[in-house]
């Protein structure tokens, strides 16, 4: 392993600079390494806190090919960048996770189209390209729906939920142009998340199942572990495990999944990157899903995702300042609560500022904490 592995001291180049960059890079440099981004903005969230700082375009070859050359492997916090430039990368050091696997994750037609090709079940789907074909596919499959642009997706941008009846020519319109999917509309009972890592070894490991609560399309509260029955949850593990062996992955990948009245599992989405419902593991595990990306790239063994006390964090967005600056004072009297901002300059409704980590002795009393922090921290007239 050792001859293999890109040890402390060496520099980790990070594609994209948001949050997810930042505590990688904050992972990263308490394991002695040095860190370099690159994305198109600055004073970002990981240049804070990253070594260097590279601002460019990602279609500014000259720009990738010398920050490639730079550092000693490549990570993505960010995985819709286009495929040219991570070409441009790996021809000069390690891209981990593979190119090919962001050009599946990044798409969710070939998303959907590769897991369905693995075995692994997901709701049923149609390609979308124009009005006739969604007339088609919508009495194929059958509505209610939501429809989705295939590529540059994500909290719920770019779709629209489909019932009978709706005017599908006038639906589609905002589509016309780019491909689409058509997804039929299942009713779940929850939805969960399973967090996994796979190292270059092979090795792989995953953190205790996720339960994740959305408001408005963004991920409010997520529980750790999940309140599932154990063979649930084993099930979950065992189907995250699969996708990434099938990926051939190097590094971290979330997958969002739907649990079914049933007992049914049904896969929603691939991330190939730490997620926002992994962020409790920042706090709360043995080993972060931040510290796995950086073992999992670099060659190194993986860690321990041991949970040390149940969790719940809850995303704090742009809606807070609404009032004014939060009152950080009150979130830190509770003392089993964990601040985490993200050093963006200009808080706007929906925008992801930070969040709050919080535990305690059963999941529900973490949940409990975590709320209640989250409600003290926003000024009431």
């Amino acid at each position: 392993m050792s001859g293999l592995a890109i040890l402390p001291g060496a520099t980790l180049g990070v594609m994209g600079s948001g949050q997810l960059g930042r505590m990688f890079a904050i992972a990263a440099r308490r394991m002695g390494y040095r860190v370099h981004t690159f994305s198109p903005d600055s004073d970002t969230p990981t240049g804070q806190v990253a070594d260097f700082e590279t601002s460019g375009s990602y279609d500014d070859e000259a720009a990738v090919r010398e920050f490639a050359k730079s550092v000693a492997v490549i990570t993505f916090e960010f995985e819709n960048v286009p495929s040219r430039t991570i070409e441009w990368a790996a021809a000069h050091c390690p891209v981990r996770p593979a190119g090919k696997v962001l050009h599946i994750c990044q798409h969710r037609l070939r998303e959907k189209e590769f897991l369905a090709g693995a075995g692994i079940p997901v709701a049923p789907f149609r390609k979308i390209e124009s009005a006739a074909q969604l007339a088609s596919a919508a009495a194929e499959i059958g509505l209610p729906g939501v429809l989705k642009t295939a590529a540059f997706g994500y909290d719920g941008k770019g779709q629209r939920k489909l019932r009978p009846g709706d005017d599908l020519a006038e639906a589609w319109r905002p589509f016309e142009g780019q491909p689409a999917v058509l997804e039929k509309f299942i009713t779940f009972e929850r939805e969960v998340s399973v967090i996994v890592a796979r190292g270059l070894d092979g090795s792989m490991t995953t953190w205790p199942v996720c339960e994740n609560e959305h408001a408005n399309h963004i991920l409010d509260i997520t529980l750790c572990p999940a309140r599932l029955p154990a063979p649930v949850a084993d099930r979950a593990a065992d189907l995250a495990r699969s996708i990434a062996l099938a990926l051939d992955l190097t590094g971290v990948l979330a997958v969002e999944m739907f649990l079914m009245h049933d007992g049914g599992i049904v896969v929603n989405e691939l991330a190939p990157r730490p997620h926002n419902s992994g962020h409790f593991s920042f706090d709360a595990s043995v080993t972060s899903q931040f510290e796995q990306q950086v073992r999992a790239v670099c060659g190194l063994p993986l860690g321990s995702t041991e949970s040390l006390r149940p969790a719940a964090m809850a995303n704090l967005l742009g809606d807070a300042w609404a009032a004014g600056e939060p009152d950080w004072a009150a979130a830190a009297a509770f003392p089993d609560v964990k601040i985490h901002l993200y050093g963006k300059a200009a808080a706007k409704p929906g925008r992801k500022m930070g969040h709050l980590t919080a535990f305690g002795a059963t999941v529900e009393e973490a949940a409990a904490t975590v709320r209640a922090a989250r409600a003290a921290l926003v000024h009431t007239p």
